[in-house]
């Protein structure tokens, strides 16, 4: 079930009729239905999946009680190995042994060795990376003693599977979302709201930018040999609002939803296209998994803290692992390995931690320096999207090298040019909105505040009429699904 789907339309409304009007305000029944709601929800995906979601979180359920109650410290960390091994197992194999394999045999063959090897045909669980990690951080953080294990295993299964985020993000942490589960809810009139304008601009983001922006990088980027080094610089463009608008648009409809139920998420996304350097740009971009890798894989290994080779190792870990996470295949790792090699130079000067506040905060515009230093960190992004986005390195490669040649310089030209330059218009008014709103959690928290009633209405339904102008007939899966 996709939030930009007709399902959906029908869906959350039910949802949220039955959880305010007819569950009495009763914590244990609201609790029951988010998770009943839930696994129906993952159930529209592939219900055979549905037992690997339940299987996992009994695993963690179980090995959490088992470490707050161990005897000693070997029988507690008996728990956790067996929590993280299994865990790390079912996603490695559902969604890295045939990377390996192939790998594996490629390097053998290129050696003169041939094999055959076994591959798994079945189709990637969606959202196993996003609910693993729920999981991992919960037996982490008892195991460290930081939090107690749950004892309420609805409860837990709620912040294992919330709907909202349960394919996509946020990854949540248990010491952020537990305790709002198990605490009474009351409706809110102005958390409504603000959630339902947060779904409204996360929709717009989608079925307005990223769809229409996919059309056109996916064209480019499919025929690159065909096309001048311009009109791929105009690929990567698309393909870099497409990420951003895919991504962040469903992490504003998880928000926007969760906060419908009473429930505020981690926020994801803070504006990172307007960053000042690639640190920045790190904290501004899927912050969830940014500080989950921070606080779980960096902080362990030593952080920033140590001689200059520990800082460039963990910092290549972490970008590696980063990449990793996102997908089997090699493009990946290189995406990943480019950011390390793009951030390794302001850790070292120790200007990682420059830029904290929003960029020209109380300023309608930027200085001459702010805006270079955002031009340079968009462009070397756009760069690294390019390996993102491409198939194969062989097919990043050919494309950075028919990008950088004399075409560079040419008119742009490819089929549907002119509604392509639509298209790049629509982007204008969405960066320009974007800017306008930066020193909120969103585009449109702030916005309009002292509008009066009619010039927010005209806005809004601006946004509406050009969601339907533009929106595709077909229902686009989310990017980040895939993951």
């Amino acid at each position: 079930m996709l939030f930009n789907s007709l399902g959906y339309l029908f869906f959350l409304p039910i949802v949220f009729i039955l959880y305010w009007f007819v569950t009495g305000k009763n914590l244990k029944a609201q609790n029951i239905l988010l998770l009943v709601a839930s696994y129906f929800f993952y159930a529209c995906w592939d219900w055979r999946f549905l037992f690997l979601l339940l299987f996992s979180s009994l695993l963690d359920y179980f090995t959490g009680l088992k470490m707050q109650d161990a005897q000693n410290e070997k029988r507690k960390k008996i728990w956790f190995w067996l929590s993280i091994i299994i865990n790390i197992g079912f996603l490695a194999i559902f969604k890295y042994y045939n990377f390996f394999a192939e790998s594996f045999a490629e390097l053998l063959s290129n050696v003169g060795l041939k094999v055959n090897v076994w591959a798994i045909k079945v189709i990637l669980p969606v959202g196993i990376s996003f609910y693993t990690f729920h999981g991992l951080s919960y037996v982490i953080d008892i195991y460290k003693n930081r939090i107690k294990a749950e004892k309420n295993f609805v409860d837990y299964a709620v912040f294992v599977s919330f709907f909202p985020l349960l394919v996509a993000g946020p990854i949540e942490r248990a010491t952020h979302l537990l305790p709002q589960i198990k605490k009474e809810r009351h409706f809110d009139y102005v958390k409504a709201v603000d959630g339902l304008k947060q779904i409204l601009w996360g929709l717009f983001k989608k079925v307005v930018i990223a769809d229409n922006c996919a059309e056109y990088a996916n064209l480019i980027f499919n025929n690159s040999d065909s096309y001048s080094g311009s009109t791929l610089v105009l690929g990567a463009l698309f393909f870099a609002f497409q990420i951003y608008g895919d991504f962040s648009g469903y992490s504003d409809i998880a928000l926007g939803t969760a906060r419908l139920f009473g429930i505020d998420l981690l926020r994801n996304f803070a504006f990172p296209y307007f960053s000042r350097d690639i640190a920045e740009f790190w904290r501004r971009w899927h912050i969830s998994l940014s500080t989950w890798f921070r606080d779980y894989l960096y902080f362990p290994l030593g952080g920033s803290r140590g001689n200059t080779w520990i800082k460039v190792r963990n910092t290549f870990i972490i970008f590696i692992v980063s990449g990793f996470w996102h997908g089997a295949n090699w493009t990946f790792i290189a995406w990943g390995v480019l950011n390390a090699l793009y951030f390794l130079p302001v850790l070292l000067l120790n200007r990682n931690r420059n830029n904290l506040e929003t960029v020209a905060a109380g300023k309608l515009f930027p200085s001459i320096k702010e805006l270079a230093s955002i031009g340079a960190t968009f462009s070397l992004t756009v760069f690294a999207w390019i390996f993102f986005r491409a198939e194969s390195m062989q097919h990043a490669f050919s494309y950075i090298d028919s990008m950088f040649s004399w075409s560079l310089f040419s008119n742009p030209d490819f089929n549907g040019k002119k509604m392509a330059l639509l298209t790049l218009a629509l982007c204008l008014f969405f960066i320009i909105i974007e800017w306008l709103g930066r020193e909120g959690q969103y585009a449109l928290s702030h916005m309009g505040q002292h509008w009066s009633k009619s010039v927010r209405f005209a806005f809004y339904s601006f946004l509406v009429f050009l969601m339907g102008m533009y929106m595709s007939t077909n229902e686009t899966p989310f990017i980040y699904f895939q993951f």
